[in-house]
C-alpha cells in the first residue's frame, strides 16, 4: 500500500485560467438613482413642512372661529344685559363683528391656498417616489441579468471541468 495521498483535483489548464469569483455588480446609472433618491427626500421635506404650514393655518382659523363666537356673545351681552346703549355703541359692537367674521373667512381662504399647497407637494413627492422606484427596478432588473451571466459562465466552466476530467477518466481505462 503506498502512503501518498491522492489527489483528488485536476488541474485543467483551459479552465482553471480564469477568474473564479464573480465580478461585483456596478450599476452605470448610479448617481442617476443618487440623484432620484435626493430629489424624493428634498419632496418629502417640503411636503412636510407644508403640512406644518397647513397645521399653523388651521390654529389660525380655529382661533378666528373663536373670535367671531366671542364677539357674537358678548355683542349678544351687551344687547341683553338691560343696560343702555347707544347707537355708537351699536355700531361698534357690529364693526366688531364684522371684523372678526372677515378674519375668519380669510384664515379659510389662506387654509384653503395652504391645502392646494400641500396638494401639489403630495404630488411632487409622489412623483420622485416613481422616479425613484423606476430606477431603482432597473438596477434590480440590470442585477439579476449579471447574476443569470455569471452564473451561466460558471455552469459553462463546471461543464468544462467535468468534461475534462470526463475524458481524462476514460483515457486512463482505455
Amino acid at each position: 500500500m503506498s502512503t501518498q495521498p491522492r489527489l483528488l483535483q485536476v488541474l485543467t489548464p483551459f479552465a482553471d485560467v480564469g477568474c473564479v469569483e464573480t465580478p461585483s455588480f456596478t450599476f452605470r446609472l448610479e448617481r442617476v438613482r443618487t440623484l432620484r433618491e435626493r430629489a424624493e427626500e428634498r419632496a418629502r421635506e417640503a411636503l412636510s413642512a407644508e403640512l406644518r404650514v397647513r397645521a399653523e393655518g388651521e390654529s389660525l382659523l380655529r382661533q378666528a372661529a373663536d373670535a367671531v363666537g366671542s364677539a357674537r356673545d358678548a355683542g349678544r351681552v351687551a344687547v341683553t344685559s338691560g343696560g343702555r346703549m347707544t347707537a355708537v355703541d351699536l355700531m361698534a359692537a357690529q364693526n366688531f363683528v364684522e371684523k372678526a367674521e372677515r378674519t375668519r373667512v380669510e384664515a379659510e381662504l389662506e387654509l384653503s391656498r395652504r391645502d392646494a399647497e400641500v396638494d401639489v407637494k403630495r404630488r411632487l413627492l409622489a412623483s420622485a417616489a416613481r422616479d425613484r422606484q423606476a430606477i431603482d427596478k432597473l438596477k434590480e432588473r440590470r442585477k439579476a441579468e449579471h447574476d443569470a451571466e455569471w452564473a451561466r459562465r460558471s455552469q459553462n466552466t463546471l461543464d468544462e471541468l467535468a468534461l475534462a476530467v470526463h475524458r481524462r477518466g476514460g483515457a486512463v481505462t482505455a
